[in-house]
Formats: C-alpha cells, sequence, structure tokens
C-alpha cells in the first residue's frame, strides 16, 4: 500500500489543436486514507491536458509529450516527503489528433499533520514556457479510537482487480475522476471512502447506518431523490463502493455527503465532496409552489411588488443555481402571490420552526452590504464583495491595499474557516476607487473562481507580459500581492 508506483490512464478531453506556443494545463486533486496500526496516506490524482503541452519527434512519424511533475510535502518549513519524476504520454502518429490527457495517481505515506503540498510541472519538449506552479494545504488527521471517515473518492469507473496496482483498494481497481465535473453524457456518479474503527464504538458484532446523498451547495438541502440509507455491519474498516444515478439530476453545484450514524439515527460523523453538475436537459424538481400556505405569515403581508421583486433578487448570493434562475424569472412577471409562496418556501427550507427569523436576519447582512459595497450600477447584495459576505459571512481578516505602486486597488479576504474548508482567501480587484467595483479575480475556496495568474490583474496597470505562461510580475519595489495572500495580517 505504500508503494509509490506511477499509473497512465487515458481519458478523453475537450482540448486545443496542437501548436507550439501552448500554455500547460493541468488539474490536481486528493484524498485522504487511513491504514489502522500504520501511517495514514495521501493520494494525489493529476491530469495534464495533452493538447495543452509540445509532442516532439522520436523517430520518423511518431511524437510524444513529456512532463515534469515535482510534489514536495512541506510542514514547518521541512519536507516530510516528495517525488520528482518525468511523466510520458502514449506515442501518436498525428499531433492534431491530441483529444486525450494524462492522468497520473502518486501515495504518499506521512504522519498526522498539516502539510503544504507544493506541486511543479514543467513541459520538456517546451522549455521557453515556465512551469505550472500551486500550492494545496492538506490536513491529516484519524483518531484511531474514535470512527472516522476517509475523504470520498470520486470514481470515474471501477472494477474487480485482477492484479494488484497503486489503484486498487479491497480487491478493485478505481480509475479517479481528477475532474468534479459531469457533463450531460455522464449518468452515474461513482465514489469510494472508508469508515474506520466502528467495532470500537458498536461492537464486533454492533451495526450502525451509514447515510449518503446529494445536497445544494449553496443551500445545503438535501435531494430527497438521491438520499440513501444503508444498515451496516460494524468493522475495523468498512468500504463504501457506490453509484448514484443521475440522469434526472439539473445542472448546479452539489455536495456528495457521506454520514456515519448510531442506533439512535444521530449523526456521528460525516464528510462531503464538492462536484459540479451540467445537465441543461433536465430542470430542477421544485415543489408544487401553489400549494404553500402563506396566511398569516411574514410574505402574507407584504403588498408591494416591487419589494417582493426586490427580495427575490438579494436571495441569489445563498439560492442554489435552481433557486436563484426562478426566482429571477419570477420577479419579471406580476404574480405577486406566487412570489410570496416562493419566498416563505425558500425561508421555510432553510429554518422551518421560524422562517421569519431566517429572513430578517439575511436581510440585516443586505442591507449592511448594500451600504458598503454598492457600485454605481449594482445594488451591494449583486457586487462580487457581496455576494461573498452574504454566502460565507463576514471574513476574519480583510487587507485593504488602495495606493500601492504599479497596482491596481485590491483587497485580500481570509477565512480562518468556511465549513469543513481551512484557510480560505478571496482576491478582488477594481481599476478605479470612484466606481467601487471590486471583482473577484481569484479565490482557493471550492466552487468559486480559481486563477493562478491573478496577480497579473492586479499589476497589469503598469506590466503587461508577453510570455502568457508568466504567474506574476517581477520583484519590484512595493510590490506586496503575493506577500499579503500567503500571510494576511
Amino acid at each position: 500500500m505504500k508503494k509509490q508506483i506511477l499509473l497512465i490512464v487515458i481519458m478523453l478531453l475537450t482540448v486545443n489543436v496542437f501548436t507550439q506556443t501552448k500554455q500547460l494545463k493541468a488539474y490536481l486533486s486528493y484524498a485522504t486514507f487511513d491504514m489502522p496500526g500504520q501511517q495514514a496516506y495521501i493520494e494525489t490524482y493529476l491530469a495534464a491536458e495533452a493538447g495543452s503541452v509540445v509532442f516532439k519527434e522520436v523517430e520518423t512519424g511518431k511524437y510524444q509529450a513529456a512532463i515534469e511533475v515535482t510534489m514536495v510535502f512541506m510542514q514547518n518549513d521541512s519536507v516530510r516527503n516528495f517525488a520528482k519524476y518525468e511523466l510520458k504520454s502514449p506515442i501518436i502518429e498525428d499531433t492534431n489528433m491530441v483529444n486525450f490527457g494524462i492522468l497520473d495517481q502518486q501515495r504518499f505515506s506521512l504522519p498526522d499533520g498539516e502539510y503544504m503540498l507544493n506541486l511543479e510541472i514543467s513541459d520538456k519538449n517546451n522549455p521557453k514556457v515556465l512551469p505550472f506552479i500551486t500550492t494545496e494545504q492538506i490536513d491529516l488527521f484519524f483518531n484511531e479510537n474514535d470512527i472516522q471517515l476517509s475523504a470520498i473518492q470520486l470514481v470515474e469507473k471501477f472494477e474487480k482487480s485482477v492484479t494488484e496496482s497503486i489503484i486498487t483498494k479491497n480487491g478493485f481497481d478505481l480509475i479517479p475522476l481528477v475532474y468534479a465535473y459531469y457533463p450531460e453524457s455522464s449518468k452515474q456518479l461513482n465514489f469510494y471512502s472508508e469508515i474506520y474503527n466502528t467495532n470500537k464504538k458498536f461492537g464486533n458484532d454492533g451495526k450502525f447506518l451509514v447515510t449518503y446523498y446529494i445536497e445544494s451547495f449553496e443551500g445545503m438541502n438535501k435531494l430527497k431523490d438521491y438520499l440513501f440509507r444503508k444498515r451496516v455491519d460494524a468493522r475495523d474498516v468498512n468500504v463504501l463502493l457506490h453509484s448514484i444515478d443521475i440522469t434526472q439530476l439539473p445542472s448546479g453545484n452539489y455536495n456528495l455527503v457521506v454520514e456515519v450514524r448510531d442506533q439512535k439515527n444521530e449523526v456521528v460523523t460525516l464528510n462531503k465532496v464538492f462536484f459540479q453538475r451540467n445537465n441543461p436537459g433536465v430542470q430542477f424538481n421544485l415543489v408544487d409552489i401553489a400549494s404553500v400556505n402563506i396566511t398569516n405569515t411574514f410574505a402574507d403581508k407584504i403588498s408591494s411588488p416591487d419589494t417582493l421583486r426586490e427580495m427575490l433578487r438579494c436571495i441569489a448570493p445563498v439560492a442554489s443555481e435552481s433557486d436563484r434562475d426562478y426566482a429571477n424569472n419570477l420577479s419579471k412577471t406580476s404574480d405577486l402571490l406566487t412570489m410570496r409562496q416562493f419566498l416563505f418556501n425558500f425561508w421555510q427550507n432553510k429554518n422551518y420552526e421560524n422562517p421569519e427569523s431566517a429572513w430578517k436576519k439575511y436581510y440585516q447582512e443586505v442591507q449592511k452590504v448594500n451600504a458598503s459595497y454598492k457600485t454605481q450600477t449594482k445594488k451591494g447584495y449583486a457586487s462580487d464583495r457581496g455576494r461573498v459576505y452574504l454566502k460565507y459571512g463576514a471574513p476574519n481578516h480583510i487587507v485593504e491595499v488602495y495606493s500601492e505602486p504599479a497596482a491596481y486597488p485590491y483587497e485580500i479576504w481570509h477565512y480562518y474557516t468556511l465549513g469543513s474548508q481551512r484557510n480560505k482567501r478571496f482576491v478582488f480587484v477594481t481599476k478605479d476607487m470612484v466606481t467601487n467595483d471590486f471583482v473577484l479575480i481569484h479565490s482557493d475556496a471550492i466552487g468559486e473562481l480559481s486563477n493562478y495568474r491573478w496577480q497579473l490583474e492586479i499589476y497589469k496597470r503598469t506590466w503587461d507580459p508577453n510570455n502568457i505562461d508568466d504567474t506574476g510580475p517581477e520583484d519590484a519595489f512595493g510590490n506586496k500581492a503575493y506577500d499579503f495572500y500567503k500571510n494576511p495580517r
């Protein structure tokens, strides 16, 4: 289990045609697993688009790409584990037909702790292009005395193993899904996870309940058609390998959630993983709004059409994609009753016992962002900073830099925690202070815009690089954005 073995799997991708001026594109995901009685480990899943690298002729009429990958796990400025290797593509004959990608899986054994993974990928056949560089914080903690869940690994496909390899777990070969994205052609969501130490909690002859379901990412509402339960015998390690039919799952951002529940049906532990679905042919199965009774509720007392429309618009930052679209379309009508019913139903889903309280609490925050982040053309809740504030709450730190030489005015927001995520940042920039319209250009939070070249957007005021692969400006007096990003204060 601890051996590091290289695996290359060819996957179908949509990529650009072959050209010598390429920008290397790569994607990284990872999962953490325990091995009771041994060290835990981190699995990394890396995909590089073949269409983004240069193919070199290795023999007459035959071409191959070569990528150098370096992964370093740092802890308190010390290297705890690393790998440096060359990844070669299959040999091809037509460089205009590079409609595939290269998937690399590695496994790193590490003691419990917090790590910073530094990843660098370079195209060996295109040395003029700067390498792809990124970092990711990884937390690895497993308590052998408590019930624990591994990460949830999204799986492209799986089958019973014939020969054990790096992709083998508990008798199955698992092809990882590096991109947490399901296009319209995807019909199944497959996932793998492990539960540890249930026999210590429930006894060797005990049983417990596993619940897994899909919830909306924005509102964290369970989708009743995607809720599954299974009674399981307690073991040292329980293996979960399941498939969910997502044919009728509409487009949107979601979490796949796995829960362990005790005999009283109380949650003992849970884990979740984010994914995106693109399924334009399916509409969300909303409740029958016409059946919602709003008599004597706060929504029943709202008589102004303009007020109702504004209330529907301002929920966008905390609404799912389907609710957001429905509310937007509804606000363009004159159907006041349905507006009231939808508004009440939305906040009842947030707080069944007291939907009015949930609405009032949220609206107080809306008024704050309207005062602080409004622009010449937008209400505060419609601005990027307002959306982030309403969705995640107030940040723990805000770095405001409005007069740095060579830079456009920018802000960096730092959150200690965002649900299960830790140390997440948002970078906003504006071309001038008059409009007050700060645009989000990068975040490392799940489900948000990610742009590893975000520094270019800040320093374009005085620096316009010729190389499309530059990630940031050369060191110059007063350039502090990257330092503020890594060390918010």
